[in-house]
């Protein structure tokens, strides 16, 4: 399912028609008094216009700007509408983050690859909820200098955790007994994509995250 928020656009939209109607209104009333003191003016005497005319370009220069605006959110929200055209072409697609946080739903594990420079003999994951608490440590399936992992929310100690966000970082050892930067990457397969203001977000296993920090679409 796609979905669009638009409560950033209709907001947007509504301060542009009340300072266009308010400008309008003001416009109106300037001109019903400027023609009221030209209609009653002393021919002798006539009123200094070059004030009245300074008045006019100020109102003419506002009033194009509430039109820029105008034109400006219209052109925004058509490419708010085709990026969100374009990302629904990733529903149902595998891809992989930039994220060490990965989603776990019912059913669905949390699931993550990684990589090193080297070879790792052995990797410890740390697994965090959303609060940063430590919820549950597992070792990791080494070997090589790429892999995958996956955690079902069950911890070491048999406790089934409720589903939600889970961030995991992984420390690993050579076999010299030297530390191996290990990074992680959320993967999963897109489910819907929404559109927030001008920013697409997909949602992967419940969680969402920004279209721009997918780095591999399978």
């Amino acid at each position: 399912m796609t979905t669009v928020n638009t409560n950033a656009a209709a907001i947007t939209d509504a301060k542009t028609q009340a300072a266009s109607t308010k400008l309008s209104a003001d416009y109106d009333m300037f001109l019903k008094l400027l023609t009221a003191q030209m209609q009653n003016q002393d021919p002798l005497d006539p009123m200094d216009t070059a004030q009245y005319t300074q008045q006019l370009v100020q109102y003419s220069q506002v009033e194009q700007s509430i039109e820029q605006t105008s034109t400006l959110k219209t052109m925004l929200a058509t490419m708010g509408t085709q990026n969100l055209t374009q990302a629904s072409s990733l529903i149902g697609r595998a891809v992989e983050t930039d994220s060490a946080t990965a989603g776990l739903a019912t059913g669905s594990p949390a699931q993550w690859v990684w990589d090193a420079p080297r070879n790792a003999a052995t990797i410890t994951a740390t697994i965090r909820d959303d609060k940063g608490k430590v919820v549950d440590t597992r070792d990791v399936k080494a070997g090589a200098a790429s892999g995958t992992f996956e955690w079902d929310g069950k911890t070491s100690a048999g406790k089934e955790l409720a589903g939600g966000n889970y961030t995991v970082s992984l420390d690993g050892v050579d076999a010299s007994g030297n530390k191996v930067a290990v990074t992680p990457h959320a993967v999963g397969k897109v489910s819907d994509v929404q559109l927030e203001g001008n920013n697409v977000l997909v949602t992967i296993n419940g969680m969402q995250i920004s279209s721009g920090r997918l780095v591999r679409i399978g």
